[in-house]
């Protein structure tokens, strides 16, 4: 009974298949069944109980072809991979509610305002029973010059059903990754030379001790991460942790 009802959840999520993109995962949580699907790079989706919520879409449209139109778009940072107003504006419906950091905001067409909550680090919102709060990522060390500064854009934490889901957008290891607690789900970065690279994120991972961890945003100036040696330092370090490898690149 429990597996017929995982089943008609994804396909309640998928509709038509998108063979361009990985098989979604779930997970359990008091309000049902929460659906997992990484897309490409930072772009996520995950679903639970009729809201679907996007993670930084970007890309073409077709990226997203088969999935359920977002109810919810959280936007980490100005930068194209994370920030692509073409791609929000071809996603978003009238339902759609924007989650981004002011510097986004700013970027975003007046006609969106109705649709926008703008958080600044650990503001809150709830939308749909979700709450979703803002987490601070940047560059160490801070400079002037640092590609993310702190303060400008927002991880978040997606908390529903019992589950706690962090998505780190860019960011290094810093001291407010490494002290969350009770962290189901965490999506962390790892590619030099924008974020960090895969000993600083496994050494993040150990400290804030996540029950599942994908590592995603891999793609750096020299190609990918090696997303194997971030599992082995991690698993070492704490088998209790498990390292989801996803396919977030799947037209490389």
């Amino acid at each position: 009974m429990r597996s017929s009802i995982l089943t008609l959840c994804l396909a309640a999520f998928i509709g038509t298949a998108n063979a361009q993109i990985s098989t979604p995962d779930s997970l359990k949580t008091t309000k049902g069944v929460l659906v997992i699907q990484p897309v490409e790079h930072a772009s996520l989706v995950l679903s639970i109980g009729g809201t679907v919520i996007y993670a930084d879409p970007a890309g073409k449209k077709d990226n997203f072809k088969g999935l359920a139109a977002p109810d919810i778009i959280l936007i980490t940072d100005i930068h194209g991979d994370h920030f692509d107003s073409a791609a929000v504006a071809a996603l978003r419906t009238e339902k759609t509610r924007l989650i981004v950091p002011a510097v986004v905001a700013e970027k975003l067409p007046a006609s969106y305002k109705p649709m926008v909550t703008v958080l600044k680090n650990f503001g809150v919102t709830t939308q749909n029973g979700i709450t979703i709060n803002a987490i601070p990522m940047y560059n160490l060390p801070e400079t002037p010059d640092s590609k993310h500064p702190k303060g400008r854009g927002n991880g978040y934490i997606v908390t529903v059903g019992g589950a706690r889901i962090y998505i780190s957008g860019d960011t290094q290891g810093i001291p407010e990754m490494r002290s969350l607690r009770n962290i189901n789900v965490a999506f962390v970065c790892m590619n030099l030379p924008y974020t960090m690279d895969v000993k600083e994120a496994a050494d993040a991972v150990l400290a804030f001790k996540p029950r599942i961890v994908y590592p995603y945003h891999y793609r750096g100036q020299k190609g990918l991460s090696d997303v194997n040696a971030f599992k082995d330092i991690v698993n070492k370090g704490n088998k209790n942790i498990e390292v989801r490898q996803r396919d977030w690149y799947p037209k490389q």
